[in-house]
């Protein structure tokens, strides 16, 4: 019995034990669960404040984005506004400057000639280099101003000989202009040689090569264009002109019709631009041609430096700006259908074609090679001398070789070749002994007044002189 007793006491003792046991291991689930659930809760909040932080963070981006486009806006329309007012500057002052004189209008291309140099000049220039080498940046300038003595020189001596030749010192320089000139710039290349210094030798070398490839872009064929100027501001302004409105044109075909890349350098330019803005520089240039060849302060040659818009210029008008009849050749009569055989048109229509062909189709290549050279020194602009619109390498970078063309062409097929005072006076100062000039200009004198030129006094005053 005693035995039953224990055993039943050790079977109780051992299930109140085990009911412990499971109770406490009952309590420790409900309190894992319980953590569980936390964690799901915590989990739960951390995704919620991860969404807000990122929706916040995404505002943020936005706002600054937002903000970041109307800064860019607001500047571009600054730009703009600058852009224009500075284009209706320039245009009233050009204009103005024309109405001036061609003197005036030479001053001008000559103060953009040096300009155009020093802004070229000054991406290539290493200051801490240039510090170490004396009299460097003025050597630039010697040359400088010896090629522009060469150009000018030669324009004004073939211009107004029979002006200059007159005066006995400036006779002498006249004589001896391209042995001077030549003398001026063998001074400079020794005073090169000599200035020399040793572990700068290949940048000297480059910064001298640099130098006469600007001289010869800029002031060689800045030198073309002042003759232009000279045979007539037509033949000036009306190139530069073209370029202008086909720069402006290409612009609004682009933007309205552009979708072909026409040249990796310039990723804007589009082919439809390209080809819109050529056909309306021809009708544009066809329309100014006709307006402004009527005005002879415009088409005639340089022979008064005093002339203005205001005193005018009298001339007999080079045949091209005269109406002439043509032949229709007979091809385009049978083939397309031509309804007239001749036809009554002034030659410089079709030379106003060229031009603003050149003007739309090659010229633009002078600023393709501008950007090209702009992204080699990983440059925008060449300078800032013009506000809103960069440097005046920037806007002129077309005209030069344009100007060039027009020289040439202008000599090639529509110059009149005719003696000039100049050279006949030159040729008797020059080859004739003095009694030779006097007899020659007896001679001159008697036939002025049997043309009824000068009258018969004249010749009584000659006497004493008549040999």
């Amino acid at each position: 019995m005693s035995s039953r007793k224990a055993h039943r006491g050790l079977s109780r003792h051992l299930s109140n034990s085990s009911l412990q046991q499971l109770r406490l291991l009952d309590t420790e689930i409900k309190k894992i669960s319980n953590i569980d659930k936390i964690n799901e809760r915590i989990t739960r909040n951390h995704k919620n404040i991860r969404k807000q932080v990122g929706s916040s963070s995404n505002e943020d981006k936005n706002k600054e984005q937002n903000e970041h486009v109307d800064i860019c806006f607001l500047e571009n329309r600054s730009n703009f506004y600058l852009r224009t007012i500075w284009t209706f500057a320039m245009i009233f002052g050009f204009l103005v400057i024309v109405a001036a004189g061609h003197i005036w209008i030479i001053i001008l291309l000559t103060i953009i000639q040096v300009i155009v140099f020093k802004e070229l000049m000054a991406i290539v220039n290493i200051s801490d280099k240039e510090k170490k080498i004396p009299w460097f940046q003025t050597l630039n300038w010697y040359f400088l101003s010896t090629t522009l003595y060469f150009a000018y020189g030669e324009s004004l001596i073939y211009y107004f000989k029979h002006i200059i030749i007159v005066n006995a010192f400036l006779f002498s320089i006249v004589t001896h202009h391209r042995f001077i000139s030549f003398i001026l710039y063998v001074g400079g290349f020794i005073f090169f040689v000599m200035n020399l210094k040793k572990g700068h030798y290949k940048y000297q070398f480059t910064q001298f090569c640099w130098t006469h490839m600007i001289l010869l872009l800029i002031v060689g064929q800045s030198h073309f264009i002042i003759n232009n100027i000279f045979e007539g501001i037509f033949w000036f302004l009306l190139p530069a002109s073209l370029v202008i409105c086909n720069d402006i044109f290409s612009y609004l075909c682009g933007k309205l019709f552009g979708r072909t890349q026409l040249i990796k350098l310039s990723p804007k330019k589009t082919v439809e631009g390209f080809i819109g803005g050529w056909i309306c520089t021809v009708i544009l240039g066809l329309t100014m041609g006709n307006i402004i060849l009527h005005w002879n302060y415009m088409i005639c040659p340089l022979r008064d430096l005093g002339a203005t818009a205001l005193i005018g210029l009298e001339c007999v008008p080079n045949p091209t700006f005269i109406l002439q009849q043509f032949s229709v050749p007979e091809f385009i009569i049978s083939y397309l259908g031509f309804p007239y055989h001749t036809i009554t048109i002034r030659p410089v229509e079709f030379h106003l074609m060229v031009f603003s062909t050149f003007a739309s189709l090659i010229a633009p290549f002078g600023g393709f090679f501008a950007s090209g050279l702009k992204r080699a020194f990983k440059i925008k602009d060449f300078g800032d001398s013009i506000p809103g619109h960069g440097g005046l390498t920037d806007r002129f970078d077309c005209q030069f070789i344009n100007g060039f063309f027009v020289y040439l062409y202008y000599h090639s097929f529509i110059a009149v070749t005719h003696v000039s005072v100049g050279s006949v006076l030159q040729t008797a100062i020059t080859s004739l002994t003095y009694d030779q000039q006097m007899r020659l200009s007896n001679s001159l004198y008697k036939y002025l007044v049997s043309q009824g030129v000068l009258p018969g006094t004249v010749l009584d005053c000659l006497k004493n002189s008549t040999f």
